[in-house]
C-alpha cells in the first residue's frame, strides 16, 4: 500500500509502553490515516471517529466493544469499528502491521 502526495508527521504516536506505535499521515483533502506497529500483547482503543483498520502484515485477534467473540484478521483483511466505541486487539506472536483510516 504506498500513498502519494501527503504529509507524514514524524513524531510518532507512542501507546503502551512503546508496545504501539503509530504515525500519522495527512492527506491534501484533510483525511487523515496513520499507520503502525503493534508487538505481542493485548490492548484496549478508544474511537472517537469511526475507524477502519487495514492489517497489512502480521495476524490479531480482535473484540469490538458489546460483542463476546472476538475475530481473526491477517495481511489482506479489516475491520471497522464504530464511533465512541472501542476495540481490543491481541497479538500472539511477531508484530502486526496496519492503516488506520478514519471515516467520516
Amino acid at each position: 500500500m504506498n500513498f502519494e502526495n501527503v504529509t507524514a508527521v514524524a513524531k510518532a504516536n507512542v501507546y503502551f509502553d512503546g508496545k504501539v506505535v503509530s504515525h500519522s499521515v495527512l492527506f491534501g483533502d484533510g483525511s487523515k490515516k496513520t499507520l503502525g506497529l503493534i508487538y505481542p500483547g493485548e490492548y484496549h482503543f478508544g474511537t472517537d471517529a469511526a475507524e477502519e483498520m487495514a492489517i497489512t502484515d502480521g495476524t490479531c485477534e480482535v473484540m469490538l466493544d458489546g460483542q463476546d467473540t472476538t475475530a481473526t484478521y491477517e495481511a489482506g483483511t479489516a475491520f471497522e469499528v464504530a464511533a465512541k466505541s472501542g476495540f481490543t486487539i491481541r497479538v500472539k506472536e511477531g508484530i502486526c502491521q496496519y492503516v488506520c483510516s478514519f471515516l467520516s
